[in-house]
């Protein structure tokens, strides 16, 4: 049996095929029990994602090329189109892309977090539904270990990567604690969406938003559970926040610094933190000018994640290392594993040896031979047999001048090895 892994993910497909080829929550206990029942198949798992389909089984290699015929066919898409961005992997090569996967090191963005608790999910509903077993299991104790270390003891999610969590990290080096901060977001698109999501994270309780229409700005707000305003009413009640973060699509700045100016005179010069992730931008540039605000524009932010990307492809180098040591680690199980099955095979071989000759030995006596016969002719037999594979293996060694095996095996059995320069025959005199 052999370990692969099969797969589509965002470097190797289009998103219309990824879609295609996705699992959902409903349709995933299915596929785990049609794709076990292919002949060959030990043991299988899939991970599914937006940026990725893997499949993982245990299997004879023969059998792997019915999975891609299976993906194609589960799922009704063209298999050559399948196959001309499918990539499989066994062994080693298996085993250390499920590493690189559940530490994030191949993810769309790297080192983000979310794929390892989907690849744990994945395990659990397989082993919940009995399509892995033993093997599988230490596999995976292997890949759960590695990317818990990577977590651990490298930076590779310690540092923004994406515009909104840079924004939002910033707001937290000002202020620190967030909870009790109240924040006006500026639009209501995927970037303020992801920037809200990012502020919860982050201890925000509330949120209010500013929008063009206010029925957007209420649609969001109220899941944010803040209130809605319209950009007529920003004059009046931007100085109501301490962080503002805004990105629409508008084609003139939204925030003047006269606006900031008399927004700041009512706070009493509280510091105010504003961000600025449109372009064009939002928030007018001289709106730095001022004491107490502090404007951070998408440029910025754009400079901070190059730096933060720099240090988490340096955290990927070190992880790379780790999950080689982990490699190491899994293959000495192995071969622990395979030593361990020798030793019960030799054991079984014997005892099975044993067993014929005193089944023999115990007819001879009720046929009425002499018991110091047989037991004279049982001990013979034994040690023939029990010698026989030492002593050829004795032999061969000798025969092809294997010094290391004759001598593990003479100190093995307690035996002196004749000296190679000593003369072993007896000479005529």
């Amino acid at each position: 049996m052999t370990l692969f892994a099969l797969g589509i993910n965002h470097k190797t497909a289009p998103v219309d095929l990824r879609e295609q080829v996705a699992f959902t929550p409903d349709s995933m206990l299915d596929a785990l029990e049609s794709l076990h029942r292919i002949n060959g198949i030990d043991e299988c798992m899939i991970v599914s994602t937006c940026n990725r389909t893997e499949i993982y089984v245990v299997a004879t290699p023969p059998s792997v090329d019915f999975v891609l015929h299976w993906l194609s066919e589960f799922h009704c898409v063209s298999m050559k189109f399948v196959a001309e961005h499918i990539y499989q992997l066994h062994d080693d090569a298996a085993l250390r892309h499920m590493m690189k996967v559940a530490s994030g090191l191949d993810s769309l963005v790297l080192g983000e977090p979310q794929i390892l608790g989907q690849v744990k999910q994945a395990y659990q509903l397989a082993k919940q539904n009995q399509t892995l077993h033993k093997g599988f299991e230490r596999v995976f104790q292997h890949v759960f270990a590695v990317a818990k270390r990577v977590r651990s003891e490298t930076e590779i999610g310690a540092n923004a990567v994406s515009v909104a969590f840079a924004a939002v990290q910033l707001a937290k080096q000002i202020f620190s604690k967030l909870e009790k901060r109240s924040v006006l977001l500026i639009g209501a698109g995927e970037t303020i969406e992801l920037v809200a999501e990012h502020l919860k994270e982050a201890g925000v309780l509330s949120m209010s938003v500013a929008n063009r229409t206010r029925d957007k700005a209420r649609a969001l707000a109220n899941k944010l559970n803040g209130e809605a305003l319209t950009l007529t009413q920003l004059p009046e009640h931007i100085s109501d926040y301490d962080i503002v973060i805004s990105s629409t699509a508008s084609q003139l700045p939204l925030v003047g610094k006269g606006m900031i100016g008399d927004a700041l005179k009512r706070r009493k010069n509280q510091p105010m933190f504003l961000v600025d992730l449109a372009v064009p931008r939002d928030i007018e540039s001289q709106v730095n000018d001022i004491d107490d605000a502090y404007l951070y524009t998408v440029d910025d932010l754009q400079l901070i994640v190059e730096a933060n990307l720099a240090s988490r492809e340096e955290a990927a180098e070190a992880a790379c290392v780790m999950i080689e040591e982990q490699l190491v680690a899994y293959r000495e199980w192995k071969v622990s594993q395979r030593h361990g099955q020798l030793v019960k095979n030799y054991r079984s071989s014997v005892a099975e040896q044993k067993n014929e000759l005193v089944e023999r030995a115990l007819l001879q006596l009720d046929d009425g031979k002499s018991a110091d016969e047989v037991i004279k002719e049982l001990g013979y037999k034994l040690s023939n047999a029990l010698m026989h594979a030492p002593t050829k293996l004795l032999s061969d060694a000798s025969l092809h001048q294997n010094t290391n095996v004759s001598e593990k095996l003479a100190d093995h059995f307690n035996l002196t090895l004749p000296d190679a320069n000593s003369d072993t025959l007896d000479s005529e005199k």
